[in-house]
């Protein structure tokens, strides 16, 4: 691949805030796909207790070029004190789908 792209976990409180930073991050060209997956269980550590909550997954697909600002956009709309935002890098991905993606994320406004 000549440009890295990168999947983004990222859980929220629900469908409502997924969709909304989902359309946020689509309309400012950081994130070219957004796949809401409803219904997660976490269980985690928060504030020494053990905690266990419904969420609602959101998995995010962008290039490396577009991370930092992605990443500062979901840290101003989520609600979290500290949102999960973790980026995987994509090792293999058909080449019409990379090509997809990266015009998506480069295209004007």
């Amino acid at each position: 691949m000549k440009e890295k792209i990168l999947l983004i976990y990222c859980t929220v409180a629900g469908e409502t805030e997924a969709q909304h930073i989902s359309r946020v991050l689509l309309a400012k060209k950081l994130a070219a796909c957004c796949t809401i997956i409803p219904a997660v269980t976490s269980i985690f550590h928060w504030q020494g207790r053990v905690e266990e909550a419904q969420e609602t997954l959101l998995l995010i697909k962008t290039s490396q070029k577009k991370y930092n600002q992605l990443e500062k956009e979901i840290q101003m709309l989520h609600t979290y004190e500290v949102p999960e935002i973790i980026a995987v890098n994509i090792e293999e991905a058909s080449p019409a789908y990379v090509d997809w993606l990266i015009d998506s994320v480069d295209t004007p406004e």
